[in-house]
């Protein structure tokens, strides 16, 4: 039986190699000779309308389009999406770009979305490219808003009156910023109706924050089902007056990075809700990133925003507790912030200037050589979900010194790195201690792990088939 129209399986179906018929199928070419398949039912092939070649070397599937299942799946899989971000692209969100790449790469249409462009310069390349993508609702718009608000008021006032009535519970969660909480609202409706325009079936958001009250507001009135991934810190230390449960009740889905992420996420919400909960970790694309032999240097590197939650003042004193140790000990610090003053300070303090390099922001490329160059990665963090910067650290081979804090241990443990106590001077200088003591054959094991750690949990382009089953599950 040959159905009358038939295309390649999906990826989830298809063996790793194919006969010379379905080959050529999948090159998108015609061999002129007639394939021999029959009708598999859904207890073997996982789903109806799927035909098995009868070929005795090859177990490829195809689906037969005909089927009224497959027509209906096949309008289910077009998904056009939109990301709606606070303040984006960022330095510090490369994760997120990655992200969208990862699922235009997968077929899934984005739509970029930000309430405002970050103000300082951009360095990477890629980041300049996304913010000229990327559509921004308060930044410079404020009549469009306003032209926004009264078009639905004039055609959807019992929407606008709905999200109206999430805006005031908003802002009274949050116990302040009334004229805040009208913005988002304003923005919600600008948003609302460009998401039709677009013809947006879902929006998904990053940080339970600004981004995700537009999109619940937006909701409330019509626009889109929404989703939106936690990541932490700062959001779980105000779940409350982040009106968490009230976003989660109305999201289609919440997305948390890790194990530990969705343990705040349970404990911030009503139990109805946790179901709702998936856990998709962040990712790298792993073919950018070549892990190198391990050079064995006393070079350390710190790749953070300078701000309290990172841990950074405490490397000064951590430095002048081993540096008669290891003479040729130097730390890279790349990035920059509100704390580089206190950290310029520290450093003149314990006279460990010889020891330190203040690099300042750098591109991707750039980060990644400075990982390449080093013994490992410093990151002494006090409050973090589960740092990008560790996984791109382990793709590349490199072990990691860290703390027992949120997802980290998750991730690290004494076959890959070394943890201290989070905010213990003396724990943070006998980890480093024994990260420079480490001989070379430690170092390449111990980089080995971690790039296999890295590969297996953190392959953006897993991460993103789970995110596009998310949305194609969640549009409508």
């Amino acid at each position: 039986m040959r159905p009358r129209a038939m295309r390649v399986a999906p990826r989830a179906l298809r063996p790793a190699a194919y006969c010379a018929a379905t080959a050529a199928a999948v090159r998108g070419e015609t061999t002129g000779a007639p394939f021999a398949w029959a009708r598999v039912g859904p207890e073997s092939a996982g789903r109806p309308g799927v035909t098995r070649c009868l070929d005795a070397a090859c177990h490829c599937l195809r689906v037969d389009e005909s089927h009224p299942c497959n027509q209906r799946r096949a309008r289910a899989t077009l998904v056009k999406i939109a990301y709606l971000l606070n303040t984006y692209p960022l330095i510090s969100t490369t994760f997120i770009r990655r992200e969208i790449q990862a699922l235009e790469a997968d077929g899934v249409e984005v739509v970029r979305f930000a309430a405002r462009p970050w103000g300082d310069r951009l360095v990477d390349p890629q980041d300049q490219a996304e913010q000229r993508r990327t559509r921004y609702l308060l930044a410079g718009n404020v009549p469009r808003l306003f032209a926004a608000f009264f078009r639905e008021l004039a055609t959807n006032p019992a929407g606008l009156a709905r999200a109206g009535g999430a805006a005031f519970r908003l802002w009274r969660n949050a116990r302040a910023g009334f004229g805040r909480h009208a913005a988002y609202l304003l923005q919600g409706v600008h948003f609302k109706q460009q998401a039709r325009r677009e013809g947006v079936s879902h929006v998904h958001t990053h940080f339970a924050t600004n981004a995700t009250a537009i999109a619940l507001l937006s909701h409330a009135m019509g626009g889109p089902g929404y989703s939106f991934t936690a990541h932490g810190p700062d959001e779980f230390e105000n779940t409350d007056r982040l009106s968490f449960d009230l976003k989660m009740r109305h999201a289609r889905f919440i997305v948390a990075i890790s194990s530990f992420g969705r343990v705040q996420l349970v404990r911030a919400s009503s139990y109805v809700h946790w179901p709702k909960i998936e856990i998709v970790h962040c990712g790298l694309a792993i073919p950018d990133f070549t892990p190198a032999p391990n050079p064995a240097g006393q070079v350390l590197v710190n790749i953070a925003r300078f701000n309290s939650q990172k841990g950074l003042l405490l490397i000064p004193a951590a430095i002048a507790a081993v540096k008669d140790e290891f003479p040729g000990l130097k730390v890279v610090l790349i990035g920059d912030g509100e704390e580089r003053a206190a950290l310029e300070a520290e450093i003149a303090r314990h006279g460990v200037a010889g020891q330190i390099e203040l690099r300042g922001w750098q591109s991707n490329v750039e980060v990644r050589r400075a990982l390449v160059e080093s013994r490992a990665l410093l990151l002494p963090s006090f409050a973090e979900g589960l740092p990008v910067v560790i996984m791109e650290a382990f793709a590349l081979g490199r072990p990691v010194v860290s703390t027992f804090i949120a997802g980290i241990p998750e991730l690290v443990d004494a076959s890959c790195g070394w943890l201290a106590p989070a905010g213990d001077v003396q724990g943070l200088a006998a980890a480093m201690r024994e990260a420079l003591a480490a001989d070379a054959g430690r170092l390449a094991r111990m980089g080995d792990e971690a790039r296999r750690r890295a590969v297996a949990r953190h392959d953006i382009a897993a991460s993103a088939r789970q995110l596009k089953a998310l949305f194609v599950r969640a549009s409508p």
